[in-house]
């Protein structure tokens, strides 16, 4: 019979001044932590990553970022996550790790996250890509205590970023973890203080699906536009799929239909959405003067709609 999960307050818990603090990450999101783990004179016994993964259909297998940045450092490197628990650390850091962390790892080695949203909004897989779309006007990264639920643990602190009208996922992903991770290695050479438990009411931000991406032209100019700065929003002009990789919005003439093409601007519900940089599918990104030269379409070209289909 399995044991049961621990509980919150059964679990050990992080010291205030950790001294060897191993590692849990994967993407280029989770390097400026390690690297602020190092240069603040941690020992990082063991980092744990994902496994290798091919960037192209041909291509070999390449290591994460993370890997790579801990070959560089001379650090161990690991896929197995046991090993967060075997090798000795006061604690482990977990940033953008990509699993879960069970229970039982938990019942042995004390865990912190660096988690990019303003805790308790947008718990889950993509809380930068749900702040945008949602319109929030600002975002943040939280040090929170890890437990056995979802992003639910007591949190050290809060760091707020303001939400510019510019801003992608991508840019925002990049001031959080610099920020986040200068944060992190003075709350552990300064002290953790203690965590206080999550207020107010939670939201969850699940993993975004094609179907969250794809660019329906009646809505408002302005959602359109969260869709593209969260990056990869995509649409259809006949049979061949398109996502436009970069736009700005501008005023709409009156009475055009969503999803006309307008010289460089796409109609939309109540504006336009004026394209910079699409990438059909199959080639490369292009500016949308090269590709609208080499496309030759007809006067009053229309994208598709999700309406229309």
């Amino acid at each position: 019979m399995a044991s049961p999960a621990p509980t919150q307050g059964s679990l050990p818990t992080v010291p205030p001044r950790p001294r060897r603090v191993a590692f849990a990450g994967t993407p280029a999101d989770a390097v400026p932590a390690l690297r602020a783990l190092v240069e603040a004179d941690r020992e990082v016994p063991v980092v744990v990553t994902g496994e290798p993964r091919r960037r192209s259909r041909r291509g070999l297998p390449t290591p994460s970022p993370v890997a790579a940045v801990a070959a560089e450092l001379g650090l161990s490197v690991s896929h197995d996550p046991t090993d967060l628990g075997d090798c000795d650390a006061d604690c482990a850091v977990v940033v953008a790790y990509g699993r879960l962390i069970s229970g039982e790892l938990l019942a042995v080695t004390p865990m912190l996250n660096l988690h990019f949203s303003l805790l308790p909004r947008w718990r889950g897989a993509a809380p930068v890509e749900s702040a945008l779309l949602a319109g929030d006007d600002r975002t943040g990264v939280s040090l929170m205590a890890l437990e056995v639920t979802l992003d639910t643990g007591p949190v050290y602190w809060r760091h707020e970023v303001p939400i510019g009208a510019t801003d992608t996922a991508a840019s925002l992903r990049r001031r959080l973890a610099h920020e986040g991770a200068q944060r992190l290695a003075a709350s552990l050479t300064d002290g953790l203080g203690t965590p206080q438990p999550q207020a107010g009411e939670p939201t969850f931000a699940g993993k975004l699906t094609p179907a969250d991406r794809r660019i329906d032209w009646t809505q408002p100019a302005v959602h359109i536009d969260r869709q593209i700065r969260v990056g990869g929003a995509w649409t259809t002009l006949g049979s061949q799929r398109f996502v436009i990789r970069e736009a700005t919005l501008a005023p709409s003439p009156p009475g055009s239909v969503p999803g006309t093409l307008v010289d460089d601007a796409v109609v939309t519900g109540d504006g336009l959405i004026r394209l910079r940089t699409v990438q059909p599918a199959g080639r490369a990104a292009l500016d949308v003067a090269s590709w609208r030269r080499g496309a030759r379409l007809a006067q009053e070209t229309r994208f598709d709609t999700a309406a229309q289909e």
